[in-house]
């Protein structure tokens, strides 16, 4: 039995684009075979749609691209994503998560998803209804078990117990000989090995082959990784699909597996990947063609420069080295290498000029006040005055490029080095971001290894360096993964054997600073968790703990 696999990048509400896109991928897997063709999870609508579906015309532009949809599908069946609605007459949610099989131009089955996430980035309950009952489709003699992303996501694979019911020990329990699964399973770092394990342990458990459709692409934070696979009934990988890349292929999932199937990259290369096609379609799908960004010679905004320069080619990226009183000449000189070394334009706007102006305009209100972070923070606005003018004057969209470390102690500018449209870094850790850095240069300098190999420094003052302020980035992170990620308190992580005042002192600091991160841009989510629309933190509170 052979099953075209489409691993397809949708945009969000984009209906006619979408169906064009299915449509393409359908046609692909016919040419090459296929008997039946899956899709990912919402693919005609893109995931996730969040409070779109609650406009009055979405669902029915929805299902109108559905029918039209179905009426290009002729003896071989197409299986795609929709939002349907749920029945006025009964209680529940207005919507559910759907998939259609479409086949000789008729919608022939619905299938409804049954266990809907509402934890870390989604929140499905907020407009889905569950089916209530799972039920195997009959097609040319078999069997076939239908489940829609979290449907798969067993007890095993999953924090906690979260729900009271399995969708594939239903199926199985009714009989099926293979099982599909319809995905938008977001990219954390881990999150491929993961689901390698948990669809290799099902098709073991229930001993059928296992056929698992991920979406790829971005959008807002959230990166779709693709990855998709099959197993065989024994948990072998038949096929493993690459990842960070749209893909259409025909397999059987009824062949012996290879078994020699890997992931395509390493840790950092996978988080480069995942960044890059996230600056790509957040970008390209919000309207824009290029971007602009600081250059201060330091290793975050030229990584921040490398990922954008490979998402949208150098041409369309435009660079700013903006040096105050403070900054090292080897800092500006790092920025222009790092410039060549890409391809991309960048010139130098000195602000020394306006920074005395600014301060000389202020002396009557600061008079006989000590020069402090004020004037630090004034250096930093001015960049991002910039910075903002050239976004408008070019039509650029501006990249932040603060990391998740400085991020999450406040070591960073508000209306300054945070001005911008998308913060690309904002969940690598500073030790990541090295990794990441010296990954790139892997065959041959790109960034500057002066920029990687020189102490961090903001530049604000006389010789600064990043550990004035802060703990050793090693200790830094450590500590913040368990708090942040793991969500384990001061007394836990210190009994860790972490000094007890550098916890607690970044403790203050992350608590504190949830203020600042509500008026950042929005990152883009490659750990477990990110900053961001998974992590929703009061601002005014006052448990410590």
């Amino acid at each position: 039995m052979n099953i075209g696999i489409a691993q397809i990048n949708a945009v969000i509400g984009d209906f006619p684009g979408n169906v064009k896109l299915l449509l393409a991928a359908y046609r692909e897997c016919l040419e090459a075979g296929a008997e039946l063709v899956v899709t990912p999870e919402l693919s005609l609508v893109g995931y996730p749609p969040r409070d779109l579906v609650f406009k009055s015309q979405f669902v029915p532009k929805c299902l109108q691209a559905l029918d039209y949809l179905a009426g290009e599908v002729r003896e071989v069946p197409l299986l795609v994503g929709y939002v349907d609605h749920h029945h006025p007459a009964h209680p529940g949610k207005p919507f559910r998560n759907a998939a259609a099989w479409l086949e000789n131009g008729k919608i022939r089955h619905r299938i409804w998803k049954t266990l809907l996430p509402t934890y870390d980035v989604f929140d499905e309950r907020r407009y889905f209804e569950p089916s209530d009952s799972c039920e195997p489709i009959v097609w040319n003699g078999r069997r076939i078990g239908v489940t829609i992303c979290e449907d798969i996501w067993t007890e095993a694979h999953l924090q906690r117990p979260f729900y009271d019911r399995d969708p594939v020990a239903e199926l199985s329990a009714k009989g099926i000989d293979i099982l599909l699964n319809l995905s938008a399973s977001p990219f954390h770092l881990g999150k491929p090995l993961l689901r390698r394990s948990m669809i290799g342990g099902i098709a073991r458990k229930v001993k059928v082959p296992v056929v698992y459709c991920n979406s790829v692409g971005a959008n807002d934070q959230l990166v779709f990784d693709g990855h998709s696979l099959v197993t065989d009934g024994n948990g072998g990988i038949s096929a493993q699909f690459p990842g960070f890349s749209e893909t259409v292929r025909v397999v059987n999932p009824f062949a012996p597996a290879a078994n020699d199937t890997e992931l395509d990259t390493c840790d950092a290369g996978q988080l480069y990947q995942a960044l890059v096609l996230g600056v790509r379609d957040y970008v390209t799908k919000s309207g824009f063609s290029s971007v602009c960004l600081g250059l201060s010679g330091g290793i975050d905004s030229a990584l921040t420069a490398a990922i954008a320069a490979d998402a949208l080619g150098p041409g369309n990226v435009r660079g700013l080295t903006m040096p105050s009183p403070y900054s090292s000449r080897g800092s500006v000189d790092d920025s222009f290498s790092l410039a060549k070394n890409l391809g991309i334009r960048c010139d130098e706007v000195p602000i020394r000029n306006a920074f005395e102006a600014v301060k000389s305009t202020m002396l009557p209100v600061f008079e006989g006040k000590a020069e402090d972070v004020t004037e630090e923070n004034m250096q930093a606005r001015l960049r991002g005055l910039m910075l903002m003018a050239l976004s408008n004057k070019e039509n650029h969209l501006l990249l932040t490029t603060g990391n998740k470390s400085e991020l999450a102690v406040g070591y960073c500018t508000i209306y300054g080095d945070m001005c911008g449209g998308l913060a690309v870094i904002s969940d690598l850790p500073k030790v990541k971001v090295y990794e990441v850095s010296r990954w790139i240069n892997r065959e041959r300098e790109i960034i500057p290894w002066n920029t990687i190999d020189k102490p961090p420094s903001a530049e604000l003052r006389p010789d600064q360096k990043d550990q004035d302020t802060l703990p050793p980035y090693e200790i830094l992170d450590a500590i913040l993964e368990l708090y942040v990620e793991h969500q384990l308190s001061a007394d836990e992580i210190i009994s860790r054997g972490y000094e007890e005042t550098t916890v607690r002192w970044i403790q203050r600091r992350v608590d504190f600073n949830e203020w600042k991160r509500h008026q950042a841009a929005p990152g883009l989510r490659v750990t477990s968790k990110a900053f961001g629309m998974g992590r929703r933190m009061p601002i005014v509170q006052r448990f410590v703990g």
